[in-house]
């Protein structure tokens, strides 16, 4: 009987073991890597927090808790912020102390941005903010104000004024985009917002690529003039990449076509008297397309291209705006008869 000789181990079975200590060694460095990271932006998270803790008031309505800024007499201005910033937008442009010389200025963050909140698994989109706003305004026995949206909060603005056009005293929409083009970078920014992966890089990859890609992010939002230098040296950047913050901001970068599609077949039944803003060399979005297309389907609108200016018109021509609104409001003359505020006054 010839022998038989026993089956040895392959040369690929001797080497899986050592195959898949490598992988398990490369995986344990990936996680103590991440998981350092998260902890190091939960602690800057923090920090940022400190150094700018919240100066406002607080309203709640239907359990969510928004922050929101107040300042002036007369009249009431609410101001909504686009994305990725909060109210410190409108305080560091200078806009929310000028537009106090003229009314009752109130300036929200909008939920997910600043100190003001944002569940999970509830509808954030424009019409749902807006009906938020209106509560909120009730809530501070605020009658017919002037409702001011800057970029995608503009969409909630609009939709304030569709909702209850009786209850608006007008209508000021700022380097908005209303009605559908390509946005391809709405797609890149929405990594956030993924199922788990959207967790696990908004508390540690994304915060990293944020503060690498911010300087050139906010150098095309205000070009083509520069970036102001009280931005630089007052806005809290650090705050917009916090975790919360950016899961709110990917948010609403993947809604905002869908936010455009809902909104631009009814602009024209849009009645309340309306200031169309823009920078007519706005370069995230086309001015002429968006801002001059949209005052000319709107029933009551002045349309006002602002030569220079950018997306941050209010940032780089914040005496032209408030020129503007208080044109707009009647309010020209209280404008004219309050002292012009100091420079660190406007903050």
């Amino acid at each position: 009987m010839p022998l038989k000789h026993a089956d040895g181990p392959s040369a690929a079975s001797i080497r899986h073991p050592k195959s898949s200590l490598r992988a398990a060694s490369w995986l344990a460095a990936a996680a103590v890597s991440l998981g350092s990271l998260a902890i190091a932006n939960a602690l800057l998270a923090r920090r940022s927090e400190a150094r700018r803790p919240p100066d406002g008031r607080f309203v709640t309505v239907d359990g969510v808790r928004l922050h929101y800024r107040q300042a002036g007499d007369g009249p009431v201005i609410v101001l909504l912020h686009g994305n990725g910033v909060s109210s410190d937008d409108f305080l560091v442009s200078g806009l929310l102390a000028r537009l106090a010389r003229i009314g009752r200025v109130i300036a929200f963050d909008r939920p997910g941005f600043g100190y003001s909140e944002r569940p999970r698994r509830r509808d954030w989109s424009a019409a749902a903010q807006a009906q938020l706003f209106w509560k909120a305004l009730g809530r501070l026995g605020v009658e017919r104000p002037v409702v001011l949206g800057h970029s995608w909060g503009a969409f909630v603005a609009a939709e304030m004024a569709l909702a209850s056009p009786a209850d608006l005293d007008g209508l000021v929409l700022v380097s908005g985009y209303y009605r559908q083009t390509a946005r391809p970078d709405s797609l890149l920014m929405a990594g956030p917002t993924l199922p788990v992966i959207g967790d696990v890089l908004r508390y540690t990859l994304s915060p990293v690529a944020g503060r690498i890609m911010a300087p050139a992010i906010l150098r095309h939002l205000f070009a083509p003039a520069p970036v102001t230098d009280r931005f630089q040296r007052l806005y809290p950047v650090s705050q917009s990449l916090r975790p919360s913050q950016l899961r709110a901001s990917a948010a609403e970068a993947g809604a905002i076509m869908t936010a455009a599609a809902r909104l631009a077949p009814r602009f024209p039944d849009l009645s309340t008297r309306t200031l169309v803003v823009a920078g007519q060399e706005d370069r995230l979005v086309d001015s002429e397309h968006q801002s001059a297309w949209l005052a000319g389907v709107l029933p009551d609108a002045v349309h006002l291209p602002v030569p220079g200016a950018g997306h941050m018109v209010h940032h780089t021509a914040p005496d032209a705006l408030a020129e503007a609104i208080a044109a707009f409001m009647g309010r020209s003359s209280a404008l004219s008869l309050q002292p012009e505020p100091a420079p660190e006054a406007l903050i």
